[in-house]
């Protein structure tokens, strides 16, 4: 299953590269089997008509004035806008900018761009505000994108499309680039069978097709699948917010501690020691990363070098969530390099 899931993902992503159309998974009695299946959903899924918190700023003013700060981007829809949570340090941008100052022992200075109910066309207008001149480039960009692609009926293709376009343009401006891939769909509890199964086979297929895109332009992803599948499906209760469909402040919390680590490590500040690292060809980490939550894939080998798609890509389930020991000698690497 996993080569053929493989397969559906590579032929996602090379349409996407070399602008083939949109990939049909579904026949028209399928189509109005999940319209009406989302209609009844709906109804049970509430809606949150408040804006999220605004937690643009700067975090870990306790370290280094002297030092400058590490600039850091949120891009994406309403996960990465921290929708559903009412504190500012609930949402998931205050809480990686808390714990990337904790592990660079610097200030980071947090901007996020992303807008609730966004889809990946979306993100063009995103980056041109991040690029607009106004400010330096970030150094690191996180962005979380895809599950308002799949509700509504995006193809796969321009999806992917969209996100690799927004990663290449934020690697030409220095930027190094973790994407957190478009979440498991399925796992929304008021969403029944069939739609639950599709959602699932969908964002997973997606997941997939965006890890490929990603690394192959040198970028970093990490599994949102299932957001951590277990907790979310043990403990739905706590881990959904009040509308059963954006994540509780716990929720957040438990997604940007498995995305913290690829963060870290795209900065040159996380040990790789302590990973379990696999080699696999880039389509199948693809599709063995969109069926696991929290785990990252990166690009490997040789042939990861400018210009040449990598064959090989690295996959490490399961990267530990416990910072690093402080080093005081420990730097930021932010030289404009590509990750």
């Amino acid at each position: 299953m996993s080569m053929s899931r493989a397969r559906v993902a590579r032929r996602i992503a090379t349409a996407a590269a070399y602008g083939g159309g949109g990939i049909g998974l579904l026949g028209g009695a399928a189509v109005g089997l999940l319209l009406t299946e989302v209609r009844l959903a709906r109804r049970v899924v509430g809606g949150c008509e408040d804006l999220p918190p605004v937690a643009d700023g700067r975090y870990g003013t306790e370290f280094g004035a002297d030092e400058p700060p590490v600039r850091l981007a949120f891009l994406g829809d309403s996960t990465a806008a921290g929708q559903g949570v009412r504190r500012a340090r609930e949402t998931p941008g205050a809480l990686l900018a808390a714990g990337l100052a904790a592990v660079a022992e610097r200030p980071v200075d947090l901007v996020n761009v992303a807008l609730s109910g966004a889809q990946s066309d979306d993100l063009e207008r995103q980056v041109s505000l991040l690029l607009d001149g106004s400010a330096p480039a970030p150094d690191v960009c996180v962005i979380m994108i895809g599950a308002n692609d799949v509700t509504h009926r995006m193809p796969l293709t321009l999806s992917v499309r969209y996100l690799a376009s927004a990663v290449g343009r934020l690697h030409d401006a220095g930027a190094r680039v973790v994407v957190g891939t478009c979440p498991d769909l399925g796992t929304i509890e008021p969403v029944y069978q069939p739609l639950r199964w599709v959602a699932r086979r969908l964002s997973r297929q997606l997941a997939a097709a965006q890890t490929i895109g990603v690394i192959e332009l040198g970028g970093r992803t990490v599994s949102l699948g299932q957001l951590l599948g277990p907790e979310f499906e043990a403990s739905p209760r706590e881990m959904f917010g009040p509308d059963n469909y954006h994540p509780s402040a716990a929720g957040y919390a438990t997604a940007a501690m498995a995305v913290l680590p690829t963060l870290c490590s795209a900065l040159g500040l996380w040990p790789e020691e302590g990973q379990t690292p696999t080699a696999l060809p880039v389509a199948v980490a693809a599709a063995e990363a969109a069926a696991q939550g929290g785990t990252e894939v990166t690009a490997g080998g040789a042939t990861a070098l400018p210009g040449r798609r990598p064959r090989w890509a690295v996959l490490r389930r399961g990267a530990t969530t416990q910072p690093p020991t402080p080093n005081p000698a420990r730097t930021v690497s932010t030289g404009g390099r590509r990750s």
